[in-house]
């Protein structure tokens, strides 16, 4: 008898110590991504920063997809983060309507309280940039427009042609349809492209405008002139973490060191990152870990 209960205790021994060895162990966090330069270089921006300031592991899903593949993965926990912009969340998955003039602050209100209550994720500090829409042209077009409303004048007294994803003339709020009711456009004439050929598209001349993205690299690549959105018809677009809450649980260090990255990304240096990718052909990890040091962000 003596003998089998020493077994016993040795047994449960032998499974409390296998319990506070392996327990205690965190899998790696997963980061996901859309597939598309500035999204292939902030997975890497948010792991490398975690890694050296945690002891938390990182693994990556970087260009897994668009946000309707990224919001799901994020429900399910296959992924535990990414970076997504206010804009989208308040308008592509929520499907709030939004109000010409909110300010930054107040879509990100909106898009917290709102993945909080219906997806279980929820929305830590912006990174410091923007990428939003803006109206763009050729510098060869001729025309002279500082605003959106500066071009709506001139399409009037010009045959204008408008080019853009096909899906920019389906969005509802923000797309084509209301972007003509709020600004008075006259196109004559406008097409669908593929956003990697809308720009190659209007720098040709086989259109006339487009709604390029802010931090794109070949806004600078086709010496492209931009506008700005004098009537704030485009809600905010800030770019921020989007998190599962049950994550932020688990890794209890997490959020802190994540809005340690608050501010720390300007628009301009977004758009030198992905210029570096896009047209020095660098690589994107490369870029990210790089930029990171020279901000003093993490020792080399």
């Amino acid at each position: 008898m003596k003998k089998a209960t020493l077994g016993i205790v040795l047994a449960a021994t032998t499974v409390i110590a296998g319990c506070g060895s392996g327990g205690d162990e965190l899998d790696p966090l997963v980061i996901g991504g859309k597939p598309w330069t500035e999204q292939y270089i902030l997975p890497y921006i948010l792991g490398e920063y975690i890694e050296a300031n945690s002891d938390y592991t990182v693994e990556y899903e970087d260009g897994l997809g668009e946000v309707s593949i990224l919001t799901p993965a994020l429900e399910k926990g296959d992924i535990d983060m990414y970076v997504e912009y206010t804009g989208t969340g308040m308008k592509d998955v929520l499907k709030e309507e939004s109000v010409p003039g909110q300010t930054s602050e107040e879509v990100l209100e909106i898009v917290r309280a709102g993945y909080e209550e219906t997806l279980g994720a929820t929305w830590l500090e912006p990174l410091g940039f923007e990428n939003g829409y803006t109206l763009a042209y050729s510098k060869d077009s001729g025309y002279d427009a500082e605003t959106y409303s500066d071009l709506a004048e001139i399409s009037q007294s010009e045959a204008m042609s408008f080019g853009a994803p096909h899906p920019f003339y389906e969005r509802k709020g923000d797309g084509f349809d209301d972007l003509v009711s709020t600004y008075p456009f006259e196109f004559a004439e406008t097409d669908s492209f593929d956003p990697a050929i809308m720009y190659e598209a209007v720098e040709s001349g086989e259109v006339d405008v487009i709604p390029a993205f802010t931090t794109d690299s070949r806004i600078g690549l086709f010496d492209l002139e931009t506008t700005k959105d004098d009537l704030s018809f485009f809600p905010k677009y800030d770019a921020a973490p989007v998190v599962r809450l049950e994550t932020l649980e688990e890794y209890p260090e997490l959020e802190e060191v994540l809005n340690e990255l608050a501010g720390k990304i300007s628009e301009e240096e977004m758009l030198k990152m992905n210029s570096r990718v896009d047209v020095d052909q660098e690589v994107a990890s490369d870029v990210a870990r790089e930029f990171l040091i020279e901000k003093g962000l993490i020792e080399e």
